[in-house]
Protein backbone atom coordinates (compact mmCIF):
# COMPACT_ATOMS: atom_id res chain seq x y z
CA UNK A 1 0.00 0.00 0.00
CA UNK A 2 1.34 3.41 -0.88
CA UNK A 3 0.30 6.81 1.15
CA UNK A 4 0.88 10.31 1.32
CA UNK A 5 0.48 12.41 4.18
CA UNK A 6 -0.02 16.05 4.87
CA UNK A 7 -0.05 17.78 8.13
CA UNK A 8 -1.97 20.94 9.30
CA UNK A 9 -2.82 22.37 12.98
CA UNK A 10 -6.71 23.86 13.89
CA UNK A 11 -7.31 25.31 17.75
CA UNK A 12 -11.00 24.54 19.08
CA UNK A 13 -12.28 25.02 22.47
CA UNK A 14 -14.91 22.94 23.18
CA UNK A 15 -17.03 21.18 26.19
CA UNK A 16 -18.28 17.61 26.81
CA UNK A 17 -21.24 16.50 28.57
CA UNK A 18 -21.39 13.24 30.97
CA UNK A 19 -19.51 12.87 33.98
CA UNK A 20 -16.87 9.64 32.47
CA UNK A 21 -15.23 13.42 31.16
CA UNK A 22 -13.99 14.61 35.07
CA UNK A 23 -12.99 18.37 34.06
CA UNK A 24 -13.20 18.34 30.55
CA UNK A 25 -17.16 18.90 31.21
CA UNK A 26 -16.39 23.00 31.43
CA UNK A 27 -15.28 25.02 28.20
CA UNK A 28 -11.68 23.93 27.15
CA UNK A 29 -9.43 24.40 24.24
CA UNK A 30 -7.47 22.43 22.20
CA UNK A 31 -4.79 22.63 19.28
CA UNK A 32 -4.65 19.85 17.11
CA UNK A 33 -2.08 18.85 14.96
CA UNK A 34 -4.16 17.11 12.04
CA UNK A 35 -2.67 14.73 9.65
CA UNK A 36 -4.59 13.49 6.64
CA UNK A 37 -2.84 10.14 4.89
CA UNK A 38 -4.23 9.08 1.57
CA UNK A 39 -3.96 5.22 0.34
CA UNK A 40 -3.90 3.36 -2.53
CA UNK A 41 -2.80 -0.06 -3.50
CA UNK A 42 -1.12 1.17 -6.66
CA UNK A 43 0.03 4.29 -7.98
CA UNK A 44 -2.09 6.43 -10.39
CA UNK A 45 -1.32 6.87 -13.81
CA UNK A 46 1.05 9.78 -12.90
CA UNK A 47 2.70 7.59 -10.80
CA UNK A 48 1.23 9.72 -7.11
CA UNK A 49 -1.08 8.70 -4.24
CA UNK A 50 -2.46 12.12 -4.22
CA UNK A 51 -1.41 15.17 -5.74
CA UNK A 52 0.24 17.08 -2.31
CA UNK A 53 -0.55 20.19 -2.96
CA UNK A 54 -4.40 19.70 -3.26
CA UNK A 55 -4.35 17.28 -0.13
CA UNK A 56 -2.76 20.24 1.49
CA UNK A 57 -5.63 22.83 0.26
CA UNK A 58 -8.55 20.13 0.89
CA UNK A 59 -7.20 19.43 4.34
CA UNK A 60 -6.99 23.16 5.23
CA UNK A 61 -10.91 23.54 4.01
CA UNK A 62 -12.06 20.56 6.44
CA UNK A 63 -10.54 22.31 8.73
CA UNK A 64 -11.56 25.70 7.98
CA UNK A 65 -15.35 25.51 9.69
CA UNK A 66 -13.48 24.69 13.18
CA UNK A 67 -10.87 27.05 13.25
CA UNK A 68 -10.62 29.45 16.32
CA UNK A 69 -14.63 28.31 16.89
CA UNK A 70 -16.29 27.27 20.28
CA UNK A 71 -17.71 23.89 18.66
CA UNK A 72 -20.29 24.18 21.28
CA UNK A 73 -22.14 26.80 19.24
CA UNK A 74 -21.82 25.22 15.77
CA UNK A 75 -25.04 24.18 15.14
CA UNK A 76 -23.82 20.87 13.04
CA UNK A 77 -22.36 19.79 16.43
CA UNK A 78 -25.62 20.18 18.77
CA UNK A 79 -26.30 17.41 21.02
CA UNK A 80 -22.54 15.96 20.10
CA UNK A 81 -19.45 15.45 22.33
CA UNK A 82 -16.49 16.38 19.69
CA UNK A 83 -14.35 13.80 21.24
CA UNK A 84 -11.31 13.77 19.59
CA UNK A 85 -12.34 10.62 18.00
CA UNK A 86 -15.35 11.78 16.80
CA UNK A 87 -14.01 15.40 14.81
CA UNK A 88 -11.58 12.40 13.09
CA UNK A 89 -14.04 10.79 11.61
CA UNK A 90 -16.29 13.86 10.71
CA UNK A 91 -12.53 15.23 9.21
CA UNK A 92 -12.20 12.31 7.23
CA UNK A 93 -15.64 12.20 6.22
CA UNK A 94 -14.82 15.70 4.37
CA UNK A 95 -11.97 14.54 2.61
CA UNK A 96 -13.51 11.37 1.23
CA UNK A 97 -16.12 13.65 -0.34
CA UNK A 98 -13.68 15.66 -1.63
CA UNK A 99 -11.85 12.76 -3.33
CA UNK A 100 -14.75 11.06 -5.12
CA UNK A 101 -15.38 14.73 -6.41
CA UNK A 102 -12.02 14.62 -7.69
CA UNK A 103 -10.52 17.24 -5.23
CA UNK A 104 -7.47 15.39 -4.81
CA UNK A 105 -6.79 15.40 -8.51
CA UNK A 106 -8.28 13.72 -11.60
CA UNK A 107 -7.65 10.30 -10.18
CA UNK A 108 -8.56 10.74 -6.18
CA UNK A 109 -12.16 8.69 -6.47
CA UNK A 110 -9.98 5.42 -6.41
CA UNK A 111 -7.69 6.04 -3.69
CA UNK A 112 -8.27 3.01 -1.16
CA UNK A 113 -8.69 5.25 2.08
CA UNK A 114 -8.41 8.62 4.08
CA UNK A 115 -7.20 8.27 7.81
CA UNK A 116 -7.26 11.08 10.38
CA UNK A 117 -5.12 11.45 13.02
CA UNK A 118 -5.99 14.45 15.74
CA UNK A 119 -2.79 14.71 17.88
CA UNK A 120 -3.89 16.18 21.17
CA UNK A 121 -0.29 16.22 22.59
CA UNK A 122 3.09 14.16 21.62
CA UNK A 123 1.32 11.57 24.30
CA UNK A 124 -2.11 11.14 23.46
CA UNK A 125 -3.88 11.20 19.58
CA UNK A 126 -6.63 9.27 17.53
CA UNK A 127 -7.57 8.55 14.21
CA UNK A 128 -10.27 7.49 11.63
CA UNK A 129 -9.68 5.56 8.86
CA UNK A 130 -12.27 5.58 6.04
CA UNK A 131 -12.48 3.59 2.96
CA UNK A 132 -13.03 5.78 -0.41
CA UNK A 133 -13.22 3.14 -3.35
Amino acid sequence: MYSVTVRDRVMIAHSFQGEVFGPAQQLHGATYVVEAKFARGTLDPDGLVVDIGLAHEQLAAALEPLRYKNLDDLAVFEGINTTTEYLAGWIADRLVSAAVDKGLGPYSPSLASVEITLRESDVAWASCERPVA
